[in-house]
């Protein structure tokens, strides 16, 4: 389709109508594809599981970093706060299901246009917490970071930031898995996204249960250390969704390149992609360097 208006807009009558042609012929094979089939609800239960699971783990990480950390500070009077955290984290994350799912209807232009805003927003923010994770991670910082914050709070008596802290490391999560499911809930499958649901989230529950009785040898240094690189990379895939979403939306002019489209990958056929792609790619790639250095001469400094 946005190849389509781009051919509208500069290419010639017989190149219109050849592609035009081609667009009738894929709309066909797309109304074949989207026919009610015997492997849809199996399709919605592992979307919904796979999408938990994915979002979940890192929340789930942070948080019981810091119940580990409390409990070896003995300091079980102000574990309540960061259950409370996660909690209404969760409750908030049900309010915006109910808002996404029954009470905002959006065109198919507006769909586009907030999924490509939300996409490029998102991709700032992973690019932020990708090059701070990773600097943290280096040279042990992550975890001389958390329990600075952490006794500062118990210190100054704030456990209200303890409580802060667990509602936006969840929250943060939970809204962006209250998206995609909006977007993956359809008239009939209802009951296998939510069986995915139950699902993930009695694994991430379990997996609770096994960090928490080996917090003592949690290794948050190292998962940080390799969560940044993915969110990284998620900040170059969803840098190129956003770009992509609002050249569907005719937001953004499209100049299409001959390559494969990859939706995994965010990787879409036009310089304007793959040119924020490749920008944001280049930042990662400095960041990460200039953390590796500094790791490097602390190491030096220290020896």
């Amino acid at each position: 389709m946005v190849s389509y208006r781009a051919l509208i807009a500069n290419g010639t009558p017989a190149d219109v109508q050849t592609a035009q042609q081609r667009l009738h012929s894929l709309l066909d094979e797309a109304d074949k594809a989207l026919a009610p089939s015997d492997n849809d609800a199996f399709a919605a239960f592992i979307g919904a599981l796979t999408i938990l699971l994915r979002e979940g783990l890192e929340a789930l990480l942070v948080v019981v970093a810091m119940l580990a950390f409390l409990k070896k500070a003995e300091r079980q009077d102000v574990v309540a706060y960061v259950h409370a955290g996660w909690i209404a984290a969760l409750t908030a994350g049900g309010i915006t299901w109910v808002v996404a799912t029954y009470l905002v209807g959006v065109s198919g232009a507006s769909r586009e246009l907030t999924e490509g805003f939300s996409s490029l927003f998102a991709a700032v923010v992973l690019l932020g917490v990708g090059m701070w994770m990773h600097q943290k991670s280096v040279a042990g910082r992550w975890q001389v970071y958390l329990k600075e914050k952490l006794s500062s709070a118990l210190n100054k008596r704030t456990a209200w930031f303890l409580f802060s802290l667990a509602f936006v490391a969840v929250y943060r999560e939970v809204f962006e898995t209250v998206l995609f499911f909006a977007a993956l809930w359809t008239e009939g499958n209802g009951w296998p996204l939510l069986a995915g649901l139950g699902t993930g989230i009695g694994i991430l529950a379990l997996l609770a249960i096994v960090l928490l009785r080996t917090s003592t040898r949690l290794p948050i240094g190292q998962f940080f250390a390799a969560s940044s690189l993915l969110v990284a990379v998620l900040a170059v895939i969803l840098a190129g969704k956003g770009i992509a979403g609002l050249q569907e939306a005719g937001l953004i002019h499209t100049s299409p390149i001959a390559i494969p489209r990859i939706d995994l990958l965010g990787v879409y056929p036009s310089w304007q992609t793959l040119s924020v792609q490749f920008a944001v790619l280049l930042v990662v790639v400095v960041a990460f360097t200039i953390n590796l250095r500094a790791s490097r001469q602390m190491t030096e400094q220290q020896s």
